[in-house]
């Protein structure tokens, strides 16, 4: 039951972090699930039972994805996150290098995407 992956009472959680919380716990079952089945599917010497795990798995990816989209659609961060980095061909640590960049030339900060290894900046020291 997710219930019991809860860290605070569920009488303190709002309803959109409680409604977060089931869907990432379902999601976490259903990419469990995706495992499960291929591993099976890997182990099987029977062909038509492979096919059978196969299609489980599949099933199971559907409805991860439909929980993947329910949580764009419901979380404006894991949205940020999902149209930065789904699907791109570039490699991934580049494509955050590049989001970082232009999140830090929004704020004022370095335009070459570097951090000055602070949480914080106060911005430009000379008058303008």
């Amino acid at each position: 039951m997710s219930s019991e992956n809860l860290h605070v009472p569920r009488e303190r959680l709002s309803t959109e972090a409680r409604l977060l919380h089931n869907a990432i716990v379902s999601l976490q079952e259903e990419l469990d699930a995706v495992d499960w089945y291929r591993q099976r599917a890997d182990d099987t010497e029977d062909d038509a039972l492979k096919q059978v795990l196969l299609h489980n798995m599949r099933e199971e990816m559907e409805h991860a994805s439909m929980l993947l989209e329910w949580i764009r659609r419901h979380n404006k961060d894991f949205e940020g996150f999902l149209r930065t980095y789904l699907f791109t061909d570039a490699p991934l640590v580049e494509v955050e290098r590049k989001a970082e960049g232009k999140a830090a030339d929004a704020r004022g900060n370095r335009s070459d995407g570097g951090r000055s290894g602070f949480g914080f900046t106060i911005g430009p020291l000379r008058e303008r």
